[in-house]
């Protein structure tokens, strides 16, 4: 029955990095994309809870209308050798109600299976959406959303030459703005 769905891949560029590829997402990926959100170690510190299949699934169909409404979006990563999935990287319009300043703009964000964290995946296919965003979209700002205590994606933001510019909460939690300007 899922492969009666109509696939998006086509809307969606791919991306090349030297050991990653960033692609749109597939309605069989399904499992891999439940997997990732529904790993405790991965949502710690997105909302501190694991999704269920149902929320994974809908969040996989959130990507893919992304792409369909605005022209950019969310890329499933796999690793180049093996094909194994990685996880997700990208740009979005969100609309998290944190004022003009966030909300205007394309928020990048960057989320990895457990298995890869640690090899520097995040940062290149954060590095690769970036890129991406500046060349096909003029995208001179961006910004981004950080648990302050999530220090592997404060250094990924950092290695992308992101700055913070306020504090802040978002669903009764803490949060790190932070910006990219070309």
């Amino acid at each position: 029955m899922l492969d009666a769905i109509p696939q998006v891949e086509s809307l969606v560029p791919a991306v090349t990095t030297e050991r990653l590829i960033l692609r749109g997402c597939r309605a069989e990926d399904r499992d891999d994309f439940a997997s990732l959100w529904g790993d405790p170690a991965v949502t710690r510190f997105i909302g501190g809870q694991p999704s269920t299949p149902d929320e994974s699934w809908r969040r996989l169909l959130g990507i893919a209308g992304h792409w369909a409404l605005f022209g950019f979006g969310f890329w499933l990563i796999e690793e180049r050798e093996s094909g194994r999935f990685v996880g997700q990287v990208g740009l979005a319009r969100l609309l998290r109600g944190l004022g003009a300043r966030f909300d205007d703009v394309p928020e990048a964000g960057w989320v990895l299976a457990s298995w890869c964290h640690g090899k520097g995946y995040g940062t290149e296919a954060a590095q690769a959406a970036l890129a991406w965003g500046e060349r096909e979209l003029a995208m001179t700002r961006c910004v981004c959303m950080i648990d302050p205590t999530h220090e592997a994606s404060l250094r990924v933001a950092e290695k992308c030459s992101f700055t913070r510019f306020a504090q802040t909460t978002f669903k009764e939690s803490p949060v790190i703005l932070l910006e990219r300007l070309n």
